[in-house]
């Protein structure tokens, strides 16, 4: 997974003078799992079809090994698109909605019949060659339209938010079959989604954008455990952050007052101009006489895997996720490791 197959180079985009894509850049690998992730109107639809050849760029290049891809007729791309809405063939059975591609393309009735067959047992669809497309779940459409799509074979395939129409529960098992799928047959998959935990869940690495900017590129724990600025921090899960901090020295921050190690190195000395996070999973809550800080107990709200603590320390509230119960109005102590703490720079304001 070395070899860069997809190159985005600067790329921008314009719509009647409203720009949706600011100079981005990005590069996809060769039988890579890569998520573009942000939320509606960040551009990452358009940057989608801008490499499906669907929307022309307004400036900057797309390489596909190495050579212009702007220049190769969409039709001709080693890339096919799934779509929200699947676009499959309502007047055609499943058979015919995968075996469209092929017959296209004038194959013969032997191969059509067997590769169609080969695609439907690898979507777990075997046997449902008849049914009518209005006789399938929303799970089963997506599958449909997977096989149509790879029955092709591209080098790349590109799904266009393919789950947002499902359940929580059959999104949750589609995610893992998609995924398992995706690394059986060894194609590259482009994924857009707003959804972060499918993005976490699925791909080897992720593409965050906001506002027509790519904010960071990186493998799902990167993008967590390491947020480049404040906007990913906060798009990425909960976090807590404190703005008023002070980066004393190499591995060493000041929080309210008190020091703490940390495993952050080169923002100077005594410098301000830093945001510290520090995720609520990562916070414990202790015996007051053997926390960091000691607080009160504001809130207790259950959220099924977890419960969320807010604990008041002085002026500052502590998010906390934790899978013990703690009682409302208690004193508690607050605590956490030197690795949990991150610093990031301040974002400058434009």
């Amino acid at each position: 997974m070395d070899k860069n197959l997809i190159e985005i180079r600067n790329v921008s985009k314009e719509f009647s003078g409203d720009v949706v894509l600011k100079g981005i850049s990005f590069n996809v690998k060769e039988g890579e799992f890569i998520t573009l992730l942000g939320p509606s109107g960040c551009g990452k639809t358009t940057t989608l079809r801008i490499i499906a050849g669907l929307e022309k760029t307004s400036g900057g290049e797309v390489l596909y090994k190495n050579e212009n891809l702007l220049k190769i007729p969409t039709n001709k791309r080693e890339i096919n698109t799934v779509f929200q809405n699947y676009a499959l063939f309502p007047h055609l059975s499943v058979f015919e909605n995968v075996a469209y591609g092929l017959r296209i393309k004038k194959k013969k009735r032997e191969e059509i019949e067997r590769e169609v067959k080969k695609f439907l047992k690898l979507v777990d669809l075997k046997g449902f060659e008849d049914k009518e497309i209005d006789q399938l779940s929303g799970g089963q459409k997506q599958r449909v339209a997977l096989a149509r799509a790879l029955i092709n074979k591209p080098k790349i395939l590109l799904l266009d938010e393919p789950m947002a129409a499902l359940d929580v529960k059959l999104r949750e098992s589609m995610r893992m079959e998609l995924k398992a799928l995706q690394e059986e047959i060894g194609i590259t998959f482009i994924l857009v989604t707003h959804d972060q935990e499918e993005a976490l869940t699925m791909s080897d690495r992720i593409v965050v954008m906001n506002q027509g900017i790519v904010q960071q590129v990186g493998t799902p724990e990167e993008i967590y455990n390491e947020p480049e600025n404040l906007w990913v921090a906060k798009f990425i899960g909960n976090s807590n952050v404190i703005n008023d901090a002070i980066f004393v020295n190499d591995n060493l921050v000041k929080i309210d007052n008190k020091e703490f190690k940390c495993v952050d190195i080169g923002f100077g000395e005594n410098e301000h101009q830093i945001d510290i996070i520090i995720r609520p999973e990562d916070i414990d809550i202790v015996e007051k006489n053997i926390g960091y800080f000691e607080g009160v107990v504001e809130s207790v709200v259950f959220k099924g895997v977890h419960w969320e603590i807010i604990v008041c320390v002085g002026d500052r509230e502590w998010v906390i996720h934790t899978t013990d119960f703690v009682e409302l109005d208690s004193k508690v102590g607050i605590k956490w490791n030197e690795e949990d703490i991150h610093v990031m720079w301040k974002e400058i304001e434009d």
